[in-house]
């Protein structure tokens, strides 16, 4: 077969696989032997069809091609025999054996008659080369790892695992140029021809009548009209298939652009939402110069065909010519806007604003522009004024009408009454918000110079509501998205379900409605990366396409609406940042400049039409709109989180940016400077109250049809004037008048923070030691709850067991009763292999078994596994270097552990057949923590670089990653450790670091929560308590704080004065804090001078402290955790 006929196949395969008809594409895949699909082979092997498997592997390899091929199918059909003798169908083995496995005793007699010896056994796994076969799932899983690495090996599928990169619609391209050239050969080209057929060339029939008026003469020129000249370009739902339903007018490729700019033509290309409509075309005809009608096919090759054409009559002269009939590109000065620098960015900082929560969320008000709304991770809604910077408006999270929520909402509320904010945003008019959470609700709050009422809460979702937006399809709407996969439209005044959109197969990440002429359109993107788009109809989705790099992507356009960019970031943190031409659903620009590590996913803004804005690496980055290179970065005096949430007022003057204070600077350019400076100096008055006017809240859904300009940009921030008309403005400012917010506070009820400051507030036991004092540098309770190991740094363990007796009656672990120091009749001690390095520099860690029967522990030199009864070394292995740092039981296998390596790997080892079966890469320093899910079935890392990493435990690839947030101006530790443990839930996930407490989800690491202490030093460790209702938190300073889990609010500090006697000659601080298997209020502290102390509340069934009461209304946060400097930064 020719070269160009194997790319005609490559083309055939892109079509078929647009067209969805995947059964045909794999079929041709085999028959041609061109490409091998290697995803849809995973798929096969999978679900286990191995008729299937070796039907698609026929068509490149046979069994006796090599010995490569042999290899694979071997594998294959020794997992379909095993699998058979593993249901005991010995029927069906035995017919395995004769058709599919005798054909390899001719290559390796001895092997196929052991095969055969599996029959006579009970269980197959008796045979010592299948001992560690486990269960189906996991066999096909590693089967599958080797034989991709065989066929990757095997030289017969060289250059066939790579599918070549085409455009997007390649062969439709093709044809539309085909077609082009046909109606210029016409000898009496029409300016609509009507294009019937692909069988036989086409050619326009003899004119009939007058001809078409030429564009000088036609009287609808200056109308917006949509796009003329040419047959209709085949489209997703083109000449091959009718489109869903017809359109009002035609919605060419993405969707036709009707402003009379300089701007690409947008036709009806592959991504098209619907068929163009050719008898509005035909009613509304235009010809070009000299009746040339050249067709708008918009791909990467029309710039070339139609200056191929122009010999054939068109003009040069493009401005003669009727809107969007040639593409032409963008100039500095193409959408009309006066010109802008770069002097003209927002970069002086103005102000700080604290919100005591980490910020999720940002918009400010489209008309008083010195307004900003802000939501957090902790639910907390807050609207500034920035000329006075007072926080007029606050509302924490609370559900309005629990009863009327649906069950999985009321179980999910009973189990954890918190909800971080994912996106607030203002209506075009500025008298609605809406607030997404990450639990279900959505809540719609009315908005007016002196009031902040409830008018909406809508149950919107099953899990998280990802994001929301306005839309005016005929009235105003609210759009939402979410974890369910589905896209909602809303009623904005009666909060009714108009329309739900299905078709993602991932949670939808972000949604964009937009307008072009009187097509109303909502473009959804998932966090596997699929771009849909939808009219507001029942018929489905009219775009399927990829983003770049296969991202969670948020869309936005420019603020005139004539330019679609996205920004996003993929599962490796690598961002991408473009411009897309609308006519083809293709990318016409990549920006250069985004992180390829990014942290969470790259937020971006644009303005004034002229620039873009993300927040990346610790920066604000701007590009110019038509330049891909980076313009300039900021870092607004430092403190900026890794991927700060930014957002530019309406005008371009004003940027808010998160910092990772949790608080939000506003950065300002020159007339920004004068806007907050003549706004603070003007007097209460009519004057005043025009620059900042409120505009009270209409009649919902009265608004005349497209009197808004919606879906703009990532939210909503124009306002036309025509959109204003007609409503009635209060003459008040709302920087004089505070809003009326719901609050209630029982003052007779004031929460205190509880303070343990004596030894007769508590009850505490320092065990007793007759060995060697060294740092206790790992502390754990047994998991009976009878005994706690402690490991020191001079590599001895200590065991503390309690007897049972009158006082102690279930013998388990009790600051009441004194336990005793542990040590079996031979005297001898658990002590770990030393390297050469200092002890004291070595790092120490154990894991203890389910059974409490063994403990694996590693203090610098070779890991030990110890006998808990007897105290003997059962084996030692992995002498370093390098050095194991942590060690984690598999919760499934206790033979199976992971070892976090001192060189930053971490390794996979089966303890049974002394084998590293993996290794782990993806941290830069030691790793200092390992944590296993079984409900997500993932382990999580965590390193010196203070970075976490999330692993599948399926295959052992790596599924997300994320650095800690460090507050700024703290002086951290260049090693310091982060530790990571699981809540009961096995979903959220506690990070220990000496600056901070934080919270994250698994297994996209979303930070929820965070707590950074103000003044007590470094924190040393952290734990659950065993309910995961409570955080222990062990400082340097000595004392202990104890944390409300579900909201981090600081309930409870322990001073070192109450556990401690007092030693002027020596500090004394815990540098381990371990919790009580089953006793929530009891945890022990490993201290730096060797002691293990055990720390209860003074009541048998006390707590420590009480939680403090949530806040509500528009009072300081800060007040309503503590007036202590310990005050929790979420």
């Amino acid at each position: 077969m020719s070269s160009l006929s194997r790319e005609l196949v490559f083309l055939i395969l892109q079509f078929l696989d647009e067209e969805k008809f995947k059964e045909t594409v794999h079929r041709l895949e085999q028959e041609s032997g061109f490409f091998f699909n290697m995803r849809y082979f995973e798929d096969l092997v999978t679900a286990g069809e191995w008729d299937e498997v070796e039907k698609y592997l026929s068509g490149f390899t046979k069994v006796d091609d090599n010995r490569y091929s042999m290899k694979i199918f071997f594998e294959i059909r020794k997992q379909k025999y095993l699998e058979a003798l593993d249901r005991r169908d010995r029927a069906k083995a035995v017919d395995i054996l004769v058709k599919d496995l005798k054909v390899f005793s001719a290559f390796n007699e001895d092997l196929f008659k052991e095969i055969t010896q599996l029959l006579t056994l009970e269980n197959f796994r008796e045979n010592e080369q299948l001992s560690k076969y486990g269960d189906t799932k996991s066999a096909r899983g590693i089967m599958l790892a080797e034989l991709k690495k065989l066929i990757e090996a095997n030289p017969l599928f060289r250059d066939k695992l790579q599918f070549p990169t085409l455009k997007n619609s390649r062969l439709r391209t093709l044809i539309n140029q085909s077609l082009n050239w046909q109606h210029q050969l016409c000898k009496n080209p029409r300016p609509n021809p009507d294009i019937k057929t692909l069988f036989v060339d086409h050619m326009c029939g003899p004119p009939n009548g007058a001809r078409a008026p030429s564009p000088v003469t036609n009287p609808l020129m200056n109308a917006a009209v949509p796009k003329p000249g040419g047959f209709p370009p085949l489209g997703a739902h083109g000449p091959f298939q009718p489109a869903p339903a017809p359109l009002p007018t035609p919605l060419a490729g993405w969707m036709a652009n009707p402003s009379p700019v300089a701007h690409p033509a947008a036709s009806a290309g592959p991504m098209g939402l619907g068929a163009p409509n050719n008898a509005a075309l035909l009613k509304r005809p235009r010809t070009p110069p000299n009746n040339s009608a050249a067709i708008d096919y918009q791909t990467a090759d029309s710039e070339l065909v139609l200056k191929r054409t122009r010999p054939f009559g068109i003009s040069d002269e493009v401005s003669t010519l009727p809107v969007n009939i040639l593409p032409v590109p963008y100039n500095s000065q193409s959408h009309g806007q006066s010109s802008y620098s770069s002097d003209d960015l927002p970069r002086n900082v103005m102000m700080n604003l604290s919100q005591g929560s980490a910020v999720k969320s940002l918009d400010f008000h489209p008309l008083q522009q010195i307004l900003l709304l802000v939501g957090t991770n902790m639910g907390e809604i807050l609207v500034w004024e920035l000329v006075t910077r007072e926080r007029i408006a606050f509302k924490n999270f609370k559900v309005w009408d629990l009863a009327a929520c649906s069950m999985p909402l009321q179980a999910s509320l009973a189990n954890d009454y918190t909800a971080s904010i994912n996106r607030v945003m203002w209506s075009p008019d500025g008298t609605l918000f809406g607030v997404a959470y990450s639990k279900h609700i959505v809540h719609i709050y009315s908005y007016t110079a002196n009031d902040l009422r409830n008018h909406l809460e809508i149950d919107a979702h099953v899990g998280s509501v990802n994001d929301l937006a306005f839309s005016f399809p005929s009235k105003l709407c609210i759009v939402t998205c979410g974890e369910d996969k589905l896209i909602k439209v809303w009623d904005a005044a009666t909060g009714a379900k108009q329309y739900t959109f299905e078709g993602h197969e991932a949670p939808v990440y972000s949604v964009c409605p937009h307008h072009k002429e009187n097509i109303q359109f909502i473009f959804s993107t998932a966090t596997d990366g699929k771009i849909k788009a939808w009219l507001y109809d029942n018929m489905g989705s009219r775009v399927d396409y990829d983003a770049p790099g296969h991202s969670s992507t948020t869309m936005a356009y420019s603020a005139d609406g004539s330019r679609l960019f996205s920004c996003g970031t993929n599962k490796e943190g690598e961002s991408f940042l473009v411009e897309w031409n609308e006519s083809e659903g293709a990318v016409k620009r990549t920006y250069h400049g985004v992180g390829k590590r990014s942290v969470g996913v790259v937020q971006f803004d644009t303005t004034r039409n002229k620039f873009l804005a993300t927040g990346d690496e610790f920066m604000v980055k701007f590009w110019d709109m038509d330049s891909v290179n980076l313009l300039t970065t900021i870092d607004a005096d430092g403190a900026l989180p890794a991927s700060p949430c930014i957002r530019f007022n309406k005008d371009g003057t004003l940027l808010a940016v998160s910092t990772n204070e949790n608080g939000v600077k506003i950065l300002a350019n020159s007339d920004g400077v004068r806007l907050l400076r003549s706004a603070e100096n003007r007097p209460f008055d009519s004057s005043r109250a025009a620059s900042v006017a409120v505009v009270k809240s209409p009649t919902m859904g009265a608004f005349p049809p497209g009197s808004a300009a919606l879906g703009v940009s990532i939210g909503d921030r124009t306002a036309p004037v025509h959109a204003m008309m007609g409503m009635n403005v209060d003459n008040r400012s709302l920087v004089d008048v505070k809003p009326r917010v719901d609050e209630s506070m029982d003052k007779s009820k004031v929460w205190k923070l509880a303070e343990i400051t004596e030894a007769s507030q508590c009850r505490s036991l320092r065990l007793p030691d007759s060995i060697s004092a060294m740092r206790v540098s790992r502390l754990i309770y047994t998991n009976s709850g009878l005994a706690i190991l402690a490991l020191a740094s001079n590599a001895v363990h200590k065991l503390w067991k309690w007897q049972r007796n009158d006082r102690n009656s279930a013998g388990k672990a009790t600051a009441s009763v004194m336990p005793q120091l542990w040590q079996p009749s031979s005297g001898i001690l658990m002590t770990n292999d030393l390297s050469d390095t200092n002890p004291e520099d070595a790092v120490s860690c154990f894991a203890l078994s389910k059974n409490d029967s063994y403990v694996m522990s590693a203090s610098g030199g070779k890991i030990s596994l110890f006998n808990m009864m007897t105290f003997k070394t059962m084996t030692t292995f992995m002498a370093p270097p390098p050095a194991a740092t942590f060690l984690a039981f598999h919760p499934q296998d206790n033979n199976i552990i992971a070892i976090g390596m001192e060189d930053s790997s971490i390794q996979i080892y089966n303890v049974r057949v002394d084998e590293v079966k993996t290794k782990l890469k993806g941290h830069q320093k030691r790793i200092t923590g390992l944590a296993f899910s079984n409900i997500l079935n993932v382990l999580v890392s965590s390193g010196a670089d203070s970075q976490l990493c999330v692993w599948s435990m399926d295959g052992w690839e790596k599924l997300s990653c994320k650095y800690l947030q460090i507050p700024s101006g703290r002086a951290v530790n260049p090693l310091a450790d982060t530790r990571v443990q699981f809540h009961q839930d096995q979903i959220h996930l506690l990070a220990v670091h000496e600056t901070q407490i934080a919270i994250y989800e698994a297994p996209k690491l979303e930070c929820l929560k965070q707590w950074v202490p103000q003044e007590r030093g470094p924190i040393t460790h952290a734990t659950y308590s065993c309910d995961s209702q409570s955080i222990y938190v062990s400082f340097e300073d000595g004392s202990v704080s104890v944390l409300t889990a579900s909201n981090l609010r600081l309930r409870c500090r322990i001073n070192p004065s109450a556990y401690l006697s007092p030693n002027p000659s020596m500090r004394v601080y815990p540098l381990v804090i371990a919790a009580h298997p089953s006793e929530p209020a009891q945890f022990a502290l490993g201290l730096i001078d060797g002691g293990v102390c055990v720390l209860e509340p003074l009541e048998p069934d006390g707590q420590w402290g009480t939680t403090p009461p949530a806040e509500n209304g528009a009072g300081t946060s800060a007040a309503a955790v503590t007036a202590s400097t310990d005050q929790p930064q979420r």
